[in-house]
């Protein structure tokens, strides 16, 4: 298949490979002409083998300020069934919000099933999950500590975020049920990006939840019976957006990659955690050679202190190709989410790290849409006024300590 008629063009590589000079963070116009399909720019920027359900309508939420009213809207309107799956599911005031609205659901008649991460909410109270299942919640977490079973078990984690209701509306992104989500006053404000889905993708989301449930819980008869279910249901257009589910973790990695490198004019990546493999940092590298504007949004002050230097550690082979580093100067980011020449989009709970890649249970969704993904790069943009950039002189004046830390850090990048 051809490509799509672009408006704009890159004219040749980078003679040289330095590094872009400081300054604001640029505006551009579109690149793609808006006669332009989505199912094409989905051929585009996804890999082929990745399928594209057509016909959603999303909405981008930004931090827990707007995905959490959204959440318990839904979950206070649902008429048949709740299906939530998150990594941590806190005992406190946003946990304790959660837990009402999912009990006085599951008391009017809602089937509620809620599956969180034992690692992730260790710090929760087990009189607040048993109280839960008290009103009628069916409610488990997702393999318990067990030494017995060895590290493996143990490192094997799911990280997915997911929230469905009623088979009509479904939310994925990076925010958990904590109130490290919450603004400021109330929690710690963290920074986040969640996606509120209708139409056909919200089935696929729903399959992902049930293959964890059945994985853990129920047996092969629940399999079958569950896909002749799918069989018969008709998923409802609600909009114009093309959405691909990819809970495999490879499938959200080489779909980074694919865009990546299929770039004309900008790649602007939020990462909570930024420990990239070999593959990752040459696509960067090689998307600023030749023109594209190469942006990285990370923290400055990560909830994982050692995961600061590890990213540190990547920053001057990065720098010295020309891609632009931002850290986040307002407490910790948490977000997942990228946005290639305002068009391919991607938000879900993939980290660019070793966990997410090798061990942990994922799902992004990934789209290919100019007008939601004019909305990300804007959130993005804007996000960069919050930030400190990061130059290659500046850098490399840290001081010795700094430096051997970082050394030895990614040195062991692999097992810790």
């Amino acid at each position: 298949m051809g490509e799509p008629e672009a408006l704009t063009e890159q004219s040749g590589e980078a003679d040289t490979g330095a590094p872009t000079p400081p300054g604001p963070v640029p505006e551009h116009g579109p690149v793609w002409s808006p006669n332009v399909s989505g199912l094409l720019l989905s051929r585009y920027y996804l890999p082929r083998r990745h399928p594209v359900m057509q016909g959603n309508a999303c909405q981008l939420l930004r931090d827990g300020v707007e995905a959490y009213p959204a959440m318990l809207e839904a979950i206070r309107g649902a008429r048949r069934y709740v299906r939530l799956e998150t990594y941590m599911f806190v005992s406190d005031a946003v946990g304790e919000l959660f837990g009402e609205a999912l009990a006085q659901a599951a008391e009017r008649g809602v089937h509620v099933k809620v599956l969180y991460d034992a690692v992730g909410s260790w710090t929760s109270r087990r009189s607040f999950f048993a109280g839960l299942r008290a009103r009628g919640v069916d409610i488990r977490a997702f393999k318990p500590f067990s030494l017995s079973r060895g590290l493996r078990h143990l490192l094997r984690r799911d990280h997915r975020k997911i929230l469905v209701v009623d088979g009509e509306v479904a939310f994925t992104g990076g925010v958990n049920i904590s109130a490290h989500w919450a603004p400021a006053g109330v929690g710690a404000a963290w920074r986040d990006d969640v996606l509120r889905i209708e139409g056909p993708a919200v089935h696929e989301l729903e399959r992902c939840f049930s293959a964890t449930w059945r994985m853990m819980f129920q047996g092969r008869f629940h399999r079958l019976t569950r896909r002749l279910e799918r069989l018969r249901r008709q998923p409802s257009r609600q909009g114009g957006v093309g959405l691909a589910v990819l809970s495999s973790r490879r499938s959200i990695h080489r779909a980074y990659l694919h865009a990546i490198r299929r770039a004309r004019r900008s790649v602007l990546v939020a990462a909570a955690y930024f420990i990239p493999d070999r593959r990752m940092v040459m696509a960067l590298r090689e998307a600023a050679r030749r023109g594209v504007e190469v942006h990285l949004l990370l923290n400055a002050r990560s909830d994982h202190p050692l995961l600061e230097f590890m990213a540190r550690g990547f920053y001057e082979r990065l720098l010295g190709a020309g891609v632009r580093i931002f850290e986040w100067q307002r407490g910790v980011l948490h977000a997942k989410t990228a946005v290639v020449d305002g068009v391919w989009g991607t938000i879900g709970s993939f980290n660019l790290e070793r966990l997410s890649l090798a061990f942990n249970h994922e799902v992004n969704a990934v789209f290919a849409d100019p007008r939601l993904g004019q909305q990300l790069e804007d959130s993005f943009r804007g996000d960069c006024g919050d930030c400190r950039e990061v130059t290659l002189a500046e850098f490399r004046r840290r001081p010795l300590w700094q430096k051997l830390l970082e050394r030895a850090l990614l040195l062991l990048r692999k097992i810790i």
